[in-house]
């Protein structure tokens, strides 16, 4: 046996050391700065096992033989074929060329949005976009699947979406100052594990026992009583989904109607506050929003939220709302309605006052501000102007020539006759699956590039094999982070696997723009010549001296000036009209003349409370459950769905769904069950899991399992549940995903069913079989 070597490395869920003895992973150990490291690093040892890789480069038969004339329904079924590196890059290219010349560069659609590699060298989704920009450009997509209607109204209200992402009161300051913390959504571990760019040191848990040491009031307004650490003790709130906004209002009204809101504040540094004012105490519509109200739409007593306005003008109170709440229909009201209810407040701009966004979304929401320049890979200039809000995909496709509309504009959807995807997986992440597998038929031509044989490259035309980042060489760090970090290549190649890099190096190669997109610098070069640019920044703007790079390279990390104690909107209470906000008015807008104009009946003039399609005060409701598909514990998102921490999730080889003991009781259902969700969208499996914690009449199912139909049934046998979800844009002004609006049935489900991994496994050899031998 060889000595074991130690590689230095970093992944989304943190930063982390490989241990490797023979060319094998043999163990990992945390870094040696985290308090509190995930349990997800010890899973990265799965990207080594060939079992769910792409192997080699593969393209699908019917394809190979006709090219864009082939029958499109055939993907997901026709076996793929092996091809060379060379033949494979020489059809991409090819084809970037034919659509180019054919129907113009707004036809090849790359926002090709994804989660893959916290590296930002080997960033796969800006490589591909730095590539097409330099052939003449593509269709891309603004915002995120994360967050999307949250930013843009903030945006429109605030001058920038800088309270959602992580520029709002820094965590310490709440820790220390906070008198009254209300939290809309949650502020649990689970989620804050994971940051995009990577994390180092998770200190959400360090901030919320400061709050428990205080004795702070904390109020829990969520269906999920685990949303908290229940150490924390906090008042829970069981609140019915997707009505959080009416709640914001009900507490804005209580204090206007009591005359204690803040007049002052309202003057000096908000807009529009008349409009929001009238919608309150009823001047506007005829009905009054006060407790009794916000009850009635909430499920929660009304002396209960009475009280808690008189608390919040009596206390330094802070409020934060979780970036899920956006992710509903009118997803962009409980972010403004908070907006509102923080300004009728008026402690926007004191030391744990206010309000701010996604706190524990993401592991750097709330951290010390990164001052420095954080490192990443250019896309270059955009020839073209083209894009769509991120969640629009399948409308897109569906309506090619078709009006859609977006921050108050009109613009077409392109007709999308090639799709590059490289370092995601829709098939995770989109809702209304379904709908989704009608719209993948309609482009020409698929490309996949990824490491993994997910369902999306299950569903391509042509699939390239990239490389994990444990393979390669990389760096990783973001505005959230304090640090850089030196990711070292641990192992090699696994199959013939590429880095995402190489593989765009040939492809830009071929479409004659090699030397434009490589610089003449191969990986390390990159390396060197990136991190030089921040810390050249930190040293020329900040005064902040960081180590060169090869001593960076060789410790593995390097510290990145950063700002703690931050108040966010400090500096305009003070002196508005010398920091004057990039809104219509200068000022925080609760009534906008911007939206009066648009007259959107799904995003109005001021906050209000709009009723979703699918929520349970609805008419016609009864004997239907919310569906929460939220981030799970064991993985990120649906990276690393096999691996140990992933599968003690699980139960009978499907996601857990987790759901009240009395509704269990009342469907006849027992713990350990296998239950079939459905409505009109959709259907899937997945495994009861008795929980108190849940409200009665929600159930709880992860995202992440990897969509796993069975047969021609459409049945869903993994547990995935955007087979369920509702794939329609928040509102005309934001189009963000709306996830959490969603209504389904359960039942026990009394049919056989196989292994859903197995399942999966059977797939995969069926469709890379060719002439008796597995080639994936």
């Amino acid at each position: 046996m060889g000595a074991i070597r130690r590689f230095p490395h970093c992944s989304h869920w943190g930063a982390y050391t490989i241990l490797v003895e023979d060319g094998r992973i043999v163990g990992v150990e945390p870094f040696e700065h985290d308090p509190a490291p995930s349990p997800m690093i010890r899973s990265i040892r799965e990207w080594a096992k060939p079992d769910r890789r792409v192997l080699r480069p593969m393209v699908r038969s019917g394809w190979l033989e006709k090219r864009q004339a082939s029958d499109r329904g055939g993907r997901g079924s026709e076996t793929f074929v092996p091809v060379s590196w060379d033949e494979a890059t020489t059809l991409v290219a090819d084809e970037i060329r034919r659509v180019s010349g054919e129907f113009g560069n707004a036809s090849i659609f790359a926002g090709s949005y994804g989660w893959t590699s916290c590296g930002r060298f080997h960033h796969a989704s800006s490589l591909l976009k730095r590539t097409l920009n330099l052939a003449g450009g593509y269709t891309g997509h603004v915002d995120t699947y994360s967050i999307a209607a949250g930013p843009v109204i903030l945006r429109h209200t605030l001058g920038n979406d800088d309270a959602c992402g992580g520029q709002a009161n820094t965590l310490d300051t709440i820790a220390e100052h906070t008198e009254t913390l209300v939290v809309f959504g949650a502020l649990s571990p689970r989620t804050a594990q994971s940051e995009a760019g990577g994390i180092g040191s998770h200190t959400l848990e360090t901030h919320l026992r400061r709050l428990a040491q205080r004795g702070v009031k904390v109020v829990l307004v969520s269906p999920l009583r685990d949303d908290l650490p229940d150490w924390l003790a906090a008042e829970w709130w069981p609140i019915r989904p997707n009505t959080d906004t009416a709640l914001m209002l009900g507490l804005a009204g209580e204090i206007v109607m009591a005359g204690r809101h803040d007049r002052d504040f309202l003057v000096r540094c908000t807009s529009g506050a008349d409009r929001l004012l009238a919608y309150l105490d009823g001047s506007g519509d005829g009905v009054r929003k006060d407790a009794a109200w916000a009850a009635g739409l909430c499920g929660l007593p009304a002396d209960a939220i009475a009280q808690l306005a008189r608390r919040l003008v009596e206390t330094r109170s802070m409020l934060t709302v979780s970036w899920s709440l956006q992710r509903a229909q009118h997803g962009e009201q409980p972010f403004w309605a908070a907006l509102g209810l923080a300004s009728m407040i008026g402690q926007i701009g004191l030391p744990g006052g206010g309000v701010g966004y996604g706190y524990a979304s993401l592991g750097g929401v709330g951290a010390p501000l990164n001052l420095g320049k954080s490192p990443g890979m250019s896309q270059l200039a955009k020839p073209i102007d083209s894009f769509i809000p991120v969640a629009r995909i399948a409308d897109m496709l569906l309506n090619p020539g078709a009006p859609y509309t977006y921050e108050g504009q009109t613009r077409i959807y392109p007709d999308i006759r090639l799709v590059y995807w490289a370092g995601g997986n829709p098939y995770h992440h989109h809702q209304d699956l379904n709908r989704l597998a009608r719209a993948w038929t309609r482009p020409e031509t698929i490309i996949v590039q990824d490491p993994m044989f997910t369902a999306t490259a299950q569903r391509a035309d042509i699939v390239l094999p990239a490389n994990t980042s444990i393979e390669r060489n990389d760096i990783a760090g973001n505005k959230r982070c304090d640090l850089i970090f030196a990711m070292h290549r641990a192992i090699d190649p696994v199959g013939d696997a590429r880095s995402d890099f190489a593989i765009f190096d040939a492809i830009a190669g071929k479409l004659g723009v090699g030397e434009r997109f490589n610089e003449g610098r191969d990986e390390m070069g990159w390396l060197r010549h990136l991190y030089g640019i921040s810390r050249d920044d930190a040293a020329s703007r900040l005064g902040f001296d960081m180590p060169d790079f090869d001593a960076f390279w060789e410790q593995g990390y390097a510290r990145c000036p950063v700002k703690a104690e931050h108040t966010y909107l400090a500096e305009f209470r003070d002196r508005p009209e010398d920091h004057a906000l990039d809104t219509e008015s200068g000022r925080i807008v609760l009534g906008s003349e911007t939206l009066a104009k648009l007259d959107y009946a799904d995003c109005r003039a001021h906050p209000a409370w709009i009723e979703p399609a699918e929520w349970l005060g609805g008419a016609g409701k009864t004997g239907r459950f919310h569906l929460i598909s939220h981030q799970p514990i064991g993985r990120l998102h649906s990276q690393l769905e096999t691996a140990a921490t992933s599968r003690s999730m699980k139960r009978g080889g499907r996601e857990q769904a987790r759901i009240n003991p009395d509704d269990a009781e009342a469907l006849g259902v027992a713990d350990g069950d296998c239950i079939r969700l459905w409505n009109d969208r959709g259907a899937c499996l997945a495994t009861a899991q008795m929980s108190d914690s849940v409200r009665q009449g929600v159930v709880v199912l992860p995202t992440g399992a990897w969509f796993t139909p069975s047969g021609n049934s459409g049945l869903e046998i993994a547990g995935n549940p955007n087979v369920l979800t509702l794939d329609v844009g928040t509102s005309q002004f934001g189009q963000g995903c709306s996830a959490q609006t969603c209504l389904v049935c359960i039942e026990n489900y009394a049919g056989t069913s196989a292994h859903a991994f197995e399942h999966y496994q059977e797939k995969l050899v069926a469709l890379t079989t060719v002439q008796g031998r597995e080639h994936r």
